[in-house]
């Protein structure tokens, strides 16, 4: 049966009254280190997962240098100083450092331990040239070693709040599958409806706003618009001069830049953005005949995404097609379709898009709640030395 907070209290009064001794990583364990493989060893029909600068494998290799439930360190790319866990034998390249066992530290305690130090190992890494972290900065580490009972307490704890946010998250993508099959079906049509390009009921603003007119809660960049069709957030920035684009209630906000040419946003109040975004806007002709609601889910499908990604130009930094996303083709059924297909798309869009309610909010809740915890459990008077 999971323990409680209370109940790794009452442990800890009993077997270690006096406190906790603390001890950096280098005295408890060895830091192993991988060994790399090139990318014509690597076959996907093959048992171990091998990984490598990341907390994904890059591919499978036929033996394992690793056991299965190991803690790992990213030490090389931008993941750097990222801590992981696995659960199944595994190959470790040179780009990932393993923790090695121990007598008096449980593997999964030690990977709880270091994520409340994973900030500390990120601001270790070096950047010149490729990012790097040294193995002596996970050596350093100073972790409290409480007796294995209280440890193993712990684990049970933090699992359960892991396990939770794992179910929320499989039924979240779940949902989300669910969802794209509904906005496939309802957005489906053939000859029996109208179609016009998004050109002929459609444009991009013209109008102007002054910078001095905007604020973080107005201003909208490809920074605050969040990925997957989640909306925005409040902007870090906001610029203090110049002209930028206006948009208003009902306009549609795409991101026009790699790699955010899938962030979109109808907007619900009135502010401005710079080039980095387009700023679709019905015509005034075309309002009594579509709602807004229902031009941004065709433009938030699949297919329009595909279809803006595929259009897109340019080497390093590739920009939407503003022509091209023009000449994308628009169903125009009747008002009175367009209402009910929104309104049951909207219910299962707040339900896994957006981050004040349903699924992604239950679930960074979750998160939360597992950090205060975490935190919380592995923090230990120490004790005073002899």
């Amino acid at each position: 049966m999971t323990k409680t907070v209370p109940d790794i209290q009452r442990l800890i009064d009993e077997l270690c009254p006096e406190g906790v001794e603390f001890k950096a990583f280098g005295e408890v364990v060895k830091i192993l280190r991988g060994k790399r493989l090139t990318k014509n060893q690597l076959s996907d029909e093959e048992k171990y997962p091998v990984y490598h600068g990341g907390l994904k494998p890059i591919g499978n290799y036929g033996q394992s240098n690793r056991i299965a439930n190991t803690v790992m360190i990213i030490n090389v790319g931008a993941s750097a100083g990222t801590v992981g866990y696995t659960a199944v034998d595994f190959w470790s390249s040179d780009g990932c450092f393993c923790v090695g066992s121990s007598d008096s530290l449980i593997s999964r305690y030690a990977y709880y331990a270091l994520l409340c130090h994973e900030n500390i190992l990120r601001s270790k890494v070096r950047f010149a040239g490729i990012p790097t972290l040294d193995a002596s900065a996970v050596e350093s580490i100073k972790i409290p070693l409480p007796p294995l009972q209280i440890q193993e307490a712990i684990v049970d704890i933090l699992d359960t709040f892991t396990m939770l946010e794992a179910e929320l998250e499989a039924e979240l993508e779940a949902r989300k599958k669910q969802y794209e099959y509904y906005r496939d079906e309802l957005l489906t049509f053939g000859e029996e409806v109208e179609w016009k390009t998004l050109g002929e009921i459609a444009g991009y603003s013209k109008t102007r706003i002054e910078a001095t007119d905007l604020d973080a809660t107005n201003y909208v960049g490809v920074d605050n618009l969040l990925p997957d069709k989640q909306g925005k957030t409040i902007s870090d920035y906001v610029p203090v001069t110049g002209r930028l684009t206006q948009y208003i209630d009902g306009d549609i906000l795409l991101g026009n830049i790699r790699p955010y040419l899938r962030k979109i946003w109808r907007a619900t109040n009135t502010g401005g953005t710079n080039g980095d975004v387009l700023v679709i806007r019905i015509s005034d002709n075309e309002k009594q005949n579509l709602c807004p609601d229902f031009l941004y889910h065709i433009l938030s499908s699949e297919d329009f995404m595909h279809y803006n990604i595929k259009n897109s130009k340019g080497a390093k930094m590739p920009r939407g097609n503003k022509s091209a996303v023009m000449k994308y083709k628009i169903p125009i059924p009747p008002l009175a379709e367009q209402e009910p297909i929104v309104a049951t798309l909207d219910k299962f869009d707040a339900l896994v898009n957006d981050i004040s309610v349903g699924l992604p909010a239950e679930i960074k809740a979750r998160r939360q709640q597992y950090e205060y915890y975490r935190d919380k459990l592995l923090t230990f008077p120490e004790k005073a030395c002899a």
